[in-house]
């Protein structure tokens, strides 16, 4: 018989609390208590007093609306947001909290998944912190109603659509990317037509991938080709949809992003780390991890694999000592600019959904480490075969703490001591923090 979890009910003939929030939970709500009942109030922060109307259940709890701040806590920042669009936007929903608290609020959320599976000991590093003004790649969803254009950010929990003005965290050529955008949608979109635009900011200018609408005629291209000319944007590319290959529309410069110094044409709307200072950190953690310096390490004769390679950010700098390095891959199109970034490097490539079909032991047994960069899921089965394997080095790369520790669990039950975790803040004033873990046999 299967179990049902019972969400809490509303408290009878209440609608609005006065109630004092205890912490911050892990996807950046405030948590409070009323009649025993947990309150998920969202730009709250601990110690706030605060009246709110009480909502429908929400996990083992009620959500709550920030009506009234009667009193602030200590960590909530004495000036105002440094976004207009902040309490609105989804993008991010911790910028009412004063720095100190923000960044301990980071390190806790990784301390805390950790302690939630008994490995709430490691030693944690220092922060790497991302400045405002450092995001190079983004996903924006335009519509057009009429002959306006929202384009921007969701609303928080709706698919409403917040009409950017401004935007602090990203670089500066995306922001100024969004009037002439918004202008050419108004023209290449239907009247009630939709689409997404996933904009990079790269070494020769702008990528962009517009993800639909499903049909662009010769005025909406001749409209875009304008567009790439007079924003500056180096390639121009169009997809009806997430499944389908992109074609280019207008192609004026070369687009580029380099990997320890070499360079990688990327596939139109190819995943990047959202900053180059967030990629910096990591990339530095994990060279540090493989460093003979530190630990078992790995010299410049040893053999490395790195599952989930992507475009190279790790594959690239690992190889460029003369390491030999197999990247392995699901995305053909990443893998093959890989692949042709390479060239003379000891450096191959294996096209494999490492989630269905995992390196074995077998297979893994002749590394001498393994890098693991798996999307927001973790890598479960790849963890369980990584853990049945005697790989003397793992170093484990994760965008989310939770499943980091799922996997992270599985490797030291397979007898892995997990000896330091390091914190970077790449999506700044979110609720997500990304990590580097390192685990040895």
């Amino acid at each position: 018989m299967s179990r049902r979890t019972v969400p809490a009910a509303r408290p009878a003939g209440a609608s609005i609390a006065e109630l004092t929030i205890a912490e911050v939970g892990a996807r950046g709500d405030g948590v409070g208590l009323y009649d025993d009942a947990k309150v998920f109030v969202p730009l709250t922060v601990a110690g706030d007093r605060v009246r709110v109307r009480l909502d429908e259940s929400k996990g083992d709890g009620l959500r709550g609306k920030l009506l009234e701040l009667l009193q602030p806590g200590p960590g909530r920042r004495p000036d105002a947001p440094p976004c207009g669009h902040f309490g609105v936007c989804g993008g991010c929903t911790l910028q009412h909290m004063d720095d100190d608290t923000y960044a301990a609020w980071k390190v806790g959320t990784v301390r805390t998944a950790l302690d939630r599976v008994g490995l709430g000991d490691v030693v944690l590093e220092p922060l790497s912190r991302t400045p405002p003004g450092a995001r190079r790649r983004a996903r924006f969803a335009a519509l057009r109603r009429g002959r306006r254009v929202w384009l921007g950010f969701n609303e928080r929990a709706s698919h409403r659509l917040v009409d950017l003005a401004t935007c602090p965290i990203l670089t500066p050529r995306l922001e100024a990317l969004l009037p002439p955008l918004r202008a050419a949608l108004a023209d290449a979109l239907p009247d009630g037509g939709a689409c997404d635009a996933v904009a990079a900011d790269l070494e020769g200018g702008i990528d962009l991938l517009l993800v639909g609408p499903k049909r662009l005629d010769r005025a909406a291209r001749e409209g875009l080709v304008r567009l790439a000319e007079a924003a500056g944007i180096a390639r121009l590319s169009w997809q009806p949809d997430d499944r389908a290959t992109a074609e280019p529309v207008a192609h004026r410069a070369p687009v580029v992003v380099r990997f320890a110094g070499i360079p990688v044409t990327p596939p139109s709307g190819a995943f990047l780390q959202a900053s180059p200072q967030g990629e910096a950190a990591l990339v530095a953690a994990v060279e540090s991890a493989i460093d003979p310096a530190h630990g078992s390490g790995v010299g410049p004769t040893g053999k490395l694999a790195d599952l989930f390679a992507g475009l190279g950010t790790f594959a690239l700098p690992l190889a460029r000592g003369g390491r030999s390095v197999l990247a392995v891959e699901g995305d053909a199109p990443a893998l093959a600019a890989l692949g042709k970034a390479a060239a003379g490097l000891r450096l191959a490539t294996e096209r494999r959904d490492l989630f269905g079909n995992p390196l074995t032991a077998k297979e893994l047994a002749r590394f001498d480490a393994v890098v693991f960069d798996p999307p927001r899921a973790g890598a479960a089965a790849q963890a369980v075969a990584l853990a049945g394997s005697r790989v003397p080095l793992v170093v484990a790369v994760s965008c989310n703490p939770a499943t980091f520790a799922r996997d992270a669990r599985t490797l030291v039950d397979g007898g892995y001591a997990l000896r330091r975790v390091h914190p970077v803040d790449q999506f700044l004033w979110s609720a997500h923090v990304e990590l580097v873990g390192v685990f040895e046999r």
